[in-house]
């Protein structure tokens, strides 16, 4: 039987196989400590890039929706200085509207009118009935007719004769020496009142060549006087009858 030779490896030999051995070991452990360090810092960096996307489309979508916020705000803010706008708009038209109404009970006589004025007196002239047509120096209703509309004009809001107040349908009847106001008989003279703006009221009369100028070219004897006070009641119903 044939005996089989072991092969004798010198101990040097051995200690040098086993320090490779070692070493080879310790350089595989190393790298794949390493490789696993970097698979876990490549996993975290992806993470970490991962999470900044997220926060930046987050940041992207909160100023879009600030925004959208800010051109909602402005808008309503606009709409709001509209509808302010428009308020005073409405409050004025009202506060017009009320001061037109207020004139127009006056003109037409539906309340009292009180304040500072004018008066016009009117009296016959004087002449010689012997001599000359007595007509033609009398107050006739065109004389009364002419300073009641200019005083209208002037802007006086209520007027009245031999205080009978006017209102927008009254009518002024001439007979003889009186005079007929809405069916009220009044004798000479006449006198009218207007309340409204004294300086207004008398520059209008007073005007070269108007109403003054014209019925003391009608033999009128004219006189125009300022009063701080005028009153006139409001019109009764019977005031228009």
């Amino acid at each position: 039987m044939r005996k089989t030779k072991l092969l004798k490896v010198p101990s040097k030999g051995l200690i040098t196989i086993s320090m490779v051995s070692l070493v080879l070991g310790f350089i595989l452990a190393y790298s794949y400590s390493i490789s696993s360090d970097d698979t876990k810092e490549n996993a975290s960096d992806v993470s970490g890039f991962r999470e900044q996307e997220k926060y930046r489309e987050k940041l992207v979508e909160q100023k879009e929706r600030n925004k959208e916020l800010t051109e909602e705000i402005i808008v309503k803010q606009q709409k709001v200085r509209d509808y302010e706008h428009s308020f005073v708009e409405s409050e004025e038209s009202v506060e017009e509207l009320v001061e037109e109404a207020e004139l127009l009970r006056l003109l037409i006589g539906d309340i009292p009118s009180q304040g500072k004025g004018i008066t016009v007196s009117l009296e016959d002239g004087a002449y010689n009935p012997s001599q000359e047509n007595p007509n033609d120096y009398i107050v006739h209703e065109s004389h009364v007719f002419k300073v009641i509309n200019e005083l209208k004009i002037s802007g006086a809001e209520a007027i009245s004769i031999n205080g009978q107040r006017l209102h927008a349908n009254s009518y002024i009847r001439c007979t003889g020496p009186v005079i007929v106001v809405d069916g009220k008989t009044f004798p000479a003279p006449f006198t009218i009142e207007a309340v409204g703006d004294p300086k207004v009221l008398l520059a209008s009369v007073n005007l070269g060549g108007g109403v003054v100028d014209q019925l003391t070219s009608d033999n009128i004897v004219v006189t125009v006087g300022e009063k701080d006070l005028i009153t006139m009641p409001a019109l009764r119903e019977d005031d228009y009858s």
